[in-house]
């Protein structure tokens, strides 16, 4: 018991300062602050992360991988939603919710899905001695696209309009708990391929292994729950101390700190020859993204004391663009299940462009580029497109028969 609690026990002793500094009331100065609330997030997204893994051994089905994507950006929801709920009283806090949202989605996508990719593509060349050029999805996984997919496409309502109503985000809730619907009422019987301490964790007696799992979700919970707001604002009062650019430190330096288990659970997969299974997690990660993350912003903004809709100012408004049309351009590619290597390359060196391009036109051209690869992508895997679009609203044995009857045109 105690060998399978020890990395778990470890962690949770690095968020022990960040836990007394808010139990004591004691407030740091911003560096001081950002690195232990900082420190603090990461250790309790390491442990949610573990509890939402072992918990597959209980939760058996598509609606186990749904949970691990929402479980493991909990933390991203946490610091996202404070400034959301912020920005309701103070405006200056607005364009926080937009930076932390976008950055967090680009991330996601322009770095991990590439990386499972190329890592999934590595593995398999070495172990089959010649070239794999394309890692391939199995069919059950379109609907999982089709939901980002209306998802994706719905986002451009935001940068067209300039603002995240409460009317979008009612519906983007309502369209996730949809999601979560389908995924539970999925076929996938398969064993959990659990790999470290969440492997052990859920090889433990069931008795045991249920409390271990509530416990360490409960304790992960309250310490994000009570390094959030510090972590936040520590964030924007680093930057102003350190004389970056706040948005940009908020941007990229939050999700890189509660995102980081997700990403490691991934490559981890995709190491051990389980890609389809590692880029399968961020797609569902990127769904939760574009419904539950985006439709609780202007709620929390609400709540918070704005009005019934988030306005976006110029910067954020590209930025959102930029975020729908890398996400359209992932989205077109694997159309066909086939993700190959020149898309990762591809999408690896078009998210890495974008710091060499921080202004404005550059943005709108990066978006440019993505549109016009989006559409050429598109245009290729048309005969995928409404299959796709339709698969949320199929029952599984049609979709199947679906998916089947496409192979056969193909061979």
């Amino acid at each position: 018991m105690f060998r399978a609690l020890r990395p778990v026990l470890l962690l949770l002793l690095v968020a022990i300062p960040a836990v007394a500094l808010r139990l004591t009331g004691t407030h740091p100065s911003a560096l001081p602050s950002m690195l232990v609330f900082g420190a603090a997030v990461v250790a309790a997204s390491f442990v949610l992360a573990w509890a939402a893994e072992a918990a597959e051994v209980d939760i058996s089905g598509g609606l186990a991988i749904a949970l691990l994507a929402v479980i493991a950006v909990l933390p991203e929801y946490a610091v996202d939603l404070y400034f959301a709920h912020t920005a309701g009283s103070n405006p200056d806090y607005v364009q926080f919710a937009a930076a932390n949202m976008t950055g967090s989605n680009r991330l996601l996508l322009g770095l991990g899905w590439s990386s499972v990719v190329l890592i999934s593509l590595y593995v398999a060349s070495r172990r089959s001695g010649q070239s794999v050029k394309a890692l391939v999805l199995e069919s059950g996984y379109r609907r999982e696209l089709g939901f980002l997919a209306i998802a994706g496409v719905v986002a451009f309502v935001i940068p067209v309009t300039g603002e995240i109503h409460l009317a979008l985000g009612i519906a983007l809730l309502a369209f996730f708990a949809y999601y979560l619907y389908r995924a539970a009422m999925s076929e996938h019987d398969d064993e959990p391929d659990l790999i470290g301490p969440a492997a052990r964790i859920g090889g433990l007696p069931t008795v045991q292994r249920r409390i271990t799992v509530i416990g360490m979700f409960l304790v992960a919970a309250g310490v994000i729950l009570a390094s959030a707001e510090p972590f936040a604002d520590s964030l924007v009062a680093g930057g102003r101390a350190l004389g970056i650019d706040q948005f940009l430190l908020v941007q990229w330096l939050a999700p890189l700190a509660s995102e980081a288990p997700e990403f490691i659970v991934a490559l981890l997969f995709a190491w051990r020859g389980k890609g389809a299974a590692a880029l399968g997690l961020l797609i569902s990660a990127k769904v939760n993204q574009w419904t539950l993350l985006i439709g609780s912003l202007p709620i929390a903004y609400g709540i918070g004391g704005g009005p019934t809709a988030l306005h976006l100012d110029g910067r954020q408004i590209e930025e959102f663009l930029l975020t729908a049309t890398q996400t359209l351009l992932g989205i077109a590619v694997l159309l066909s299940l086939r993700f190959p290597r020149w898309a990762a390359w591809t999408l690896l060196g078009l998210f890495a462009v974008q710091f060499a391009v921080p202004g404005q036109t550059g943005r709108y051209v990066l978006s440019g580029i993505y549109l016009v690869l989006a559409i050429v992508a598109a245009v290729h895997n048309r005969k995928y497109v409404i299959a796709t679009i339709t698969s949320p609203f199929r029952r599984t044995e049609k979709l199947a028969d679906a998916e089947r009857a496409d192979e056969l045109i193909n061979v």
